[in-house]
């Protein structure tokens, strides 16, 4: 099982904004795609899921940056219902499966093509698709956004000049739902091993 290095966080009863993009449950192509430690698609969807379950508290928010699940043969609520907290997604290229399951759009609290969130006092911007100028870009936003997972080609570099823009992509932040912190640090660190 993959080892996860996040901060232990929290007051009971603290509600935390938790951050994941591009975690294709049931895609047996993104595990040669992105490089995923995992044997077969068994293997991730079920460490997925208990990746996100050891993080995750039932009053969490998190936040789906899409591409939630893709070429899945089991349905969507299968894997949301195994998930824990108040699950809100922002809309990704693969998520057209989902938004038409009406069941799983039940566990869904929140779906939108882009959301503005306050964390912690700061305003943050999610977006599946990574933005060049968001809003609030000049006013200290962050920019939260998937998409690439761990790519480093064009998209890569020119986002990599912004240090408030953060990939929430999976892959570079070890399976698991991440705070903005987290994030910060989960997204230097990749950027130091990929200058």
């Amino acid at each position: 099982m993959l080892q996860c290095n996040f901060y232990f966080r929290k007051e009971r009863g603290v509600r935390v904004n938790l951050y994941i993009a591009d975690l294709h449950f049931g895609h047996r192509a993104v595990i040669n795609f992105d490089n995923r430690p995992f044997l077969d698609v068994d293997e991730m969807d079920r460490t997925l899921i208990e990746l996100w379950n050891s993080r995750v508290a039932p009053d969490d928010n998190v936040y789906i940056v899409g591409d939630f699940a893709y070429r899945n043969e089991k349905p969507e609520e299968w894997y949301l219902q195994r998930l824990k907290g108040h699950k809100h997604l922002v809309i990704g290229n693969h998520d057209s499966k989902l938004l038409a399951n009406e069941k799983a759009m039940g566990y869904i609290e929140s779906v939108d093509k882009m959301m503005h969130v306050t964390d912690n006092g700061n305003q943050i911007c999610i977006a599946h698709f990574p933005i060049a100028e968001w809003n609030g870009f000049y006013r200290g936003a962050y920019h939260i956004y998937g998409h690439i997972h761990n790519r480093t080609e064009i998209t890569y570099h020119y986002m990599k000049q912004f240090d408030r823009a953060l990939n929430a992509g999976a892959c570079i932040n070890n399976y698991t739902p991440s705070s903005l912190n987290e994030l910060l640090r989960n997204n230097k660190i990749f950027k130091e091993q990929n200058v």
